[in-house]
């Protein structure tokens, strides 16, 4: 297999590659290549992190919590709650640079602004990711339906407020809208007649589902010109049935691991394969399969989101952050921070993560992180407590971004490599005229210190 076509698959089903693995790599069959990355990607490693104190939550009510414990236990507990779900983050992207499961991984973030959900109680935002990584290969309609029924989501589109006599139509708008069949593809009856069929939704305290059944609508639904005694199970099968449903999901999976810039032709097939059996593994594998995927034209042509970009760095060159703070507040400036979606339709992606600001931001992003250059701190929409107050006390200041790099392991890898060989390692688009005059001009005098040059040029932000 081509180096550049290994390059472009762990680009779109990873963070990049390290030129170690690809070496191993590059004499093994296309066939070979990718069933292996499907097969290390089976086992589900659920992302843990120690919740221990807040196990109280699974045995006693809010009301109870704040009898037995006074109210000001109870919202230390919550602020607690808060802190875990930031250290929850960091555990995420540390998994996204670290783990054997790529792929999986890699869906799972794909998944996670797809199925768009944020919540501050850690027992839930923890389970809830895990459903994410479990379903994330999985059968699409098996993955709707635990989406329907986890805590998080539950609260996060109002499912709780969902009775019968007074129904919320917040989940069943957002299911189509968003999830699963996109705007003017059902009625606002539909939307009636569906969310009638979610009523009910609740779970208990150890955040198990359960039908409060005194609060469900039995009577007869009609949706999408089918009548019957629907619940919200059966609302989905219908849905799915729609081939509106399959296109609309392929046509995510095409901008985000193929191209921005959709091939009709191309998304009416994927559409077709996983119209048949909504199999996710179907659908992945049909495309890195296929040799369109690794044409010229799909190749460096998408602008890599904050988390591909730090991550990224990171395959490239190991390192480590003094105070994780700091990771969080990179996520933030760029425009995408894990666990905190800007709202449930998730983040746009592509030339939305690119303006004035942060592609400067973005392109001094490797020399802050790998050489200790000093970077403005200036704040960037809200947050929550006490990082929001850290953060504007210290408003407008320079500072340093501390890590720890190893840059023995840099060295043992790429240090005997040519500039030109560490170029089309590090860089898989097409270079720009004047950015090939600039690399064709500088005076080289480490790998290390080109590596970074490389990493803070224009290109460098496509994949």
């Amino acid at each position: 297999m081509k180096q550049k076509h290994i390059q472009h698959l762990y680009s779109r089903v990873g963070f990049g590659i390290n030129y170690r693995d690809l070496d191993v790599l590059k004499p093994k069959s296309k066939k070979n290549i990718v069933s292996n990355l499907f097969s290390n990607s089976k086992k589900v490693v659920p992302l843990d992190i120690d919740v221990s104190e807040f196990e109280i939550f699974k045995s006693k009510s809010g009301k109870q919590l704040k009898l037995e414990l006074g109210k000001e236990e109870v919202r230390e507990l919550q602020k607690k709650s808060r802190k875990k779900v930031r250290e929850l983050n960091y555990a995420w992207i540390n998994r996204l640079s670290e783990t054997d499961t790529i792929l999986r991984e890699k869906m799972t973030l794909f998944w996670a602004n797809v199925f768009v959900c944020r919540d501050n109680h850690i027992l839930h935002i923890q389970q809830y990711n895990n459903v994410l990584r479990e379903n994330a290969l999985g059968d699409f309609k098996s993955f709707v339906k635990a989406i329907s029924k986890e805590p998080s989501m539950i609260k996060y589109l109002n499912l709780k407020q969902n009775v019968k006599k007074n129904p919320n139509e917040n989940f069943a708008r957002e299911l189509m809208e968003l999830f699963t069949l996109g705007v003017g593809n059902y009625k606002e009856q539909d939307i009636k007649e569906s969310a009638r069929a979610f009523t009910g939704y609740n779970f208990d305290k150890k955040g198990d589902f359960k039908l409060v059944e005194k609060k469900h609508d039995f009577e007869s639904k009609t949706f999408f010109d089918k009548t019957g005694n629907f619940n919200g199970d059966a609302i989905i099968d219908i849905i799915l049935e729609q081939k509106q449903c399959a296109r609309f999901i392929c046509k995510k999976v095409y901008t985000y691991f193929i191209n921005p810039k959709i091939d009709e032709n191309r998304l009416e097939e994927i559409t077709n394969v996983f119209y048949e059996e909504y199999s996710i593994t179907n659908l992945m594998h049909y495309i890195f399969s296929s040799n369109w995927f690794y044409e010229d034209k799909n190749i460096g042509v998408k602008i890599k989101s904050p988390i591909e970009l730090l991550v990224g760095i990171q395959t490239t060159i190991p390192f480590t952050f003094e105070k994780e703070q700091r990771l969080l507040y990179l996520q933030k400036m760029m425009g995408q921070t894990l666990l905190y979606p800007v709202n449930v339709a998730g983040w746009k992606g592509d030339k939305n993560w690119i303006d004035s600001n942060t592609i400067l931001f973005r392109m001094k992003l490797p020399a802050v992180l790998l050489n200790n250059a000093v970077i403005n701190l200036e704040e960037k929409g809200d947050f929550e407590d006490s990082f929001e107050a850290y953060y504007t006390k210290n408003k407008g200041r320079n500072k340093y971004i501390k890590t720890e790099v190893n840059w023995d392991a840099f060295e043992n890898e790429y240090g005997k490599l040519t500039p030109k060989e560490l170029q089309h390692l590090v860089i898989t688009s097409k270079l720009d005229a004047d950015t090939q005059h600039l690399l064709d001009s500088l005076k080289i005098r480490s790998n290390k210190s080109f590596c970074i040059q490389l990493m803070s040029i224009p290109e460098y932000q496509l994949c």
